[in-house]
């Protein structure tokens, strides 16, 4: 098993996800977090922004917040996203789901 240093600014969380349907086509969505961003409720959200693959002579931008942490069994946590892209080509796209686990709270 790898085993990855925490970078000073803490950690991120990458995910593999793909759009809704629009116009009977979806995006390839890869993302890679911000640091963490403490809440008051001593919880913490990550912050995303990058456009989603260029695919059917076009492409979308977002840029989102997570949820809060939520703990996994393990001891490792994922954070919920939920968020649309910006309007091209006539059209925007829903992204939703949880993003890859990351060790602590």
């Amino acid at each position: 098993m790898a085993v990855y240093q925490q970078s000073p600014r803490g950690h991120n969380h990458g995910s593999v996800t793909h759009t809704s349907c629009a116009q009977g086509h979806v995006h390839q969505c890869l993302d890679i977090t911000g640091p963490p961003v403490p809440t008051p409720d001593g919880s913490h959200v990550h912050h995303s922004e990058s456009w989603v693959m260029y695919e059917h002579g076009h492409s979308h931008y977002y840029k989102s917040v997570s949820g809060p942490s939520l703990l996994l069994p393990d001891g490792w946590h994922v954070h919920d996203w939920n968020f649309y892209t910006t309007m091209d080509a006539g059209h925007c796209h829903h992204v939703s789901g949880p993003d890859m686990p990351a060790q602590g709270v």
